[in-house]
């Protein structure tokens, strides 16, 4: 266990790291949704913290705030990156170690707030997002997003079923991430049917925006093409060909998805 000095002393390190990583990640990416770095930048920020710690932590000479967390390593655990819900009030990547939870992105939503935070996992409020209304009721309200169903690409629809648009009206798809389609994979589709009828079909003027730019594709994938059967139909298409337990079918929906443009 790590004592209250040391997770201070851990935490000023942190805030050092911070002053060292920010000015190129700000340069990288000046602007997230219109709000100036660090704000929405919490991945970016995480993954640039934990490849500088890497390096820190291999000199034969480690700093005396990262001694207590190299001990930590040198006794079997492991720092892992993670993704998830913050009091279900946000999104957040940190990283964890053991019973040690590890925010330095604890400014990307709070601007105001330390740079880094380090607390007991389970009195953090971090959690893994468990179901598909969980993650739209935090990406409502923290991204300020209307969510659609994925009418638009059907065949994508059981690994990515949501459609998010933003007041400025750029519109993207989630849950694309591999934790978001480890839960459909892991309910066989049945998580992704079940909420697909909360939720409307997007406007007509987006579903062809999107086809547009699918027609700009260099060699786009037949999953992106017109489907006879709609996002539902396709999950339980899918189950039944047992398509979620298919690891290389599930490569092919992430390299279609990533064929198209990020926004549009």
């Amino acid at each position: 266990m790590l004592t209250p000095d040391q997770v201070i002393a851990l935490e000023v390190y942190l805030a050092h790291l911070r002053l060292n990583i920010d000015p190129t990640l700000a340069q990288k990416y000046p602007t997230f949704a219109g709000k100036p770095y660090p704000l929405g930048r919490c991945k970016e920020v995480r993954n640039a913290i934990h490849d500088a710690l890497k390096t820190a932590l291999a000199k034969p000479q480690v700093d005396v705030a990262l001694q207590p967390l190299k001990a930590l390593l040198d006794g079997g655990l492991t720092l892992e990156p993670v993704w998830g819900s913050l009091r279900d009030e946000y999104f957040q990547n940190a990283l964890v170690v053991g019973p040690w939870y590890i925010d330095a992105a604890n400014d990307t939503v709070n601007p105001n707030k330390p740079r880094a935070e380090i607390r007991l996992l389970a009195e953090s409020g971090f959690g893994a997002i468990t179901s598909f209304e969980q993650f739209i009721k935090i990406a409502r309200s923290y991204w300020e997003v209307d969510i659609y169903r994925n009418d638009i690409f059907p065949a994508l629809a059981p690994f990515i079923p949501l459609v998010c648009v933003n007041k400025a009206g750029v519109s993207w798809f989630a849950a694309a991430n591999d934790d978001m389609i480890l839960v459909a994979q892991d309910s066989g589709f049945e998580l992704v049917e079940q909420v697909l009828p909360s939720l409307p079909s997007p406007p007509c003027e987006l579903t062809e925006k999107w086809h547009r730019a699918a027609l700009r594709v260099d060699m786009p994938s037949p999953l992106l093409k017109a489907q006879t059967r709609d996002a539902a139909a396709m999950c339980r298409h899918y189950r039944n060909e047992s398509k979620h337990q298919d690891i290389g079918f599930r490569d092919e929906v992430v390299l279609a998805y990533l064929s198209l443009p990020v926004n549009v």
